[in-house]
C-alpha cells in the first residue's frame, strides 16, 4: 500500500443539482473529514516543519492553522476535484473531450507509455488481474517496481517524489489567448496552485534545449473530414498548443511532484521564537503523494479547458 489513510467521506450536494441535473444556480458541495486527527499535529504547534509553509504563512499572516497545514493542505483540494467532475461531464458533452492522467515517474523508475494519448481510466486504476493500481501507473512493470521503492522509503520513515502526466484528448483547436491568458499558461497556473508541484512541462517539454529547430518542429498535414479536411501535425512536440493556443491534437502536461515533506525522520528545525530545536511528525503520511496528486491535476486540467471553451464560445464570431 502506498498510504496508510482509508477516508470514505461522502460528498453532499447542498444546491444547484436536481433530479440529476445542474438547475443552473450554484452548486454547493459539502464534504466532512470524519477521519482527522488533529491530535497527532499537537507537538508541532510551535515547530516550522522543514518543506511545509508553516513558517510562510507565520510571515503573511502572523498565524497559522498547524492542525495539519489548514489552507496549505492537500484536503482543500477536494473541492478542486468536486468541480472538476462537473469540467469534465462539460467539456465531454460539448466536444468529445476527456482528461486522463497517471504517474509516469517515481523516483528515478520511469514508466514507458509510448502513446499517452490512448491511455484508459481502466488501465490507470486497475491491474490486469482486476485488482486496483495503487500508484495509478499503466505501464504494470514498471507500476510493481515503483510499488516496491514506496515502501522501501517507508521503510526508512522516508519519502519519494516523481512526476504525474495529464493527457487531454478531442480538444478543439482554438482554445486559448494570444498574449496573458494562453491556454498553456493558465494549465500551468492551475497545476503550481496544487500542493507539492515544483515544476509543469508540456510536450518536449525540457527536451527542446537540445534540439535544432527542425527537429524541434511539428509538420503539418491535411487529412479529409466530413466538413472538408483537418489539420494536424504528423507528431506532437507541441504538446498540443502553439502560440498558447490549442492545436487540435492531444494536450500533453507533466507536473513534477515533490516528496512528502512530513517525515517521522528526525530533522533539524527551529521554532516560532526562533530556537533551534528538532521535529518527527507524527500522523498517516504517504510516503508518495503521487497517486493521490492524478485525481487532483485531472480536475484543474478540465476546469481550465472547461473555462477555455466558454470564453471561446462566448468570443467567436461567426463569418456570414
Amino acid at each position: 500500500m502506498v498510504t496508510q489513510r482509508q477516508e470514505d467521506d461522502e460528498p453532499e450536494i447542498l444546491s444547484g443539482v436536481f433530479e440529476g441535473q445542474t438547475t443552473g444556480t450554484s452548486i454547493a458541495i459539502l464534504i466532512r473529514n470524519a477521519d482527522q486527527r488533529s491530535s497527532d499535529y499537537s507537538d508541532i504547534r510551535d515547530k516550522y516543519r522543514p518543506g511545509h509553509a508553516d513558517y510562510t504563512f507565520d510571515a503573511r499572516y502572523g498565524f497559522r492553522d498547524y492542525r495539519g497545514g489548514g489552507r496549505s493542505s492537500a484536503r482543500e483540494t477536494t473541492a478542486r476535484v468536486a468541480a472538476g467532475a462537473i469540467a469534465k461531464k462539460l467539456i465531454a458533452r460539448e466536444f468529445g473531450g476527456t482528461v486522463i492522467g497517471y504517474v509516469s515517474q517515481v523516483g528515478a523508475i520511469r514508466a514507458n507509455i509510448p502513446n499517452p494519448e490512448r491511455v484508459t481510466l481502466q488501465q490507470v486504476e486497475t491491474l490486469p488481474d482486476g485488482t486496483p493500481n495503487f500508484v495509478r501507473c499503466p505501464d504494470y512493470d514498471a507500476a510493481a517496481k515503483m510499488v516496491e521503492l514506496i515502501d522501501e522509503v517507508r521503510r526508512d520513515t522516508d519519502s519519494i517524489g516523481g512526476i504525474s502526466e495529464i493527457v487531454a484528448t478531442h480538444i478543439p483547436a482554438g482554445l486559448g489567448e494570444p498574449v496573458f491568458d494562453k491556454l498553456k499558461a493558465d494549465l500551468a497556473k492551475a497545476l503550481f496552485s496544487l500542493p507539492a508541484v515544483l515544476g509543469v512541462e508540456y510536450g518536449i517539454g525540457f527536451g527542446c534545449a537540445e534540439m535544432r529547430g527542425s527537429q524541434n518542429n511539428d509538420i503539418f498535414v491535411a487529412e479529409k473530414a466530413d466538413s472538408g479536411h483537418r489539420i494536424q501535425t504528423t507528431s506532437n512536440r507541441h504538446g498540443g498548443m502553439l502560440g498558447g493556443i490549442s492545436s487540435g491534437m492531444p494536450i500533453v502536461l507533466r507536473a513534477a511532484i515533490k516528496p512528502t515533506s512530513s517525515l517521522a525522520k528526525e530533522q533539524p528545525t527551529v521554532t516560532r521564537d526562533g530556537l533551534p530545536t528538532t521535529i518527527r511528525t507524527k500522523g498517516r503520511h504517504d510516503p508518495c503523494l503521487l497517486p493521490r496528486f492524478v485525481p487532483m491535476a485531472e480536475a484543474m486540467v478540465a476546469i481550465v479547458l472547461a473555462d477555455h471553451w466558454l470564453r471561446w464560445k462566448s468570443a467567436r464570431v461567426t463569418a456570414r
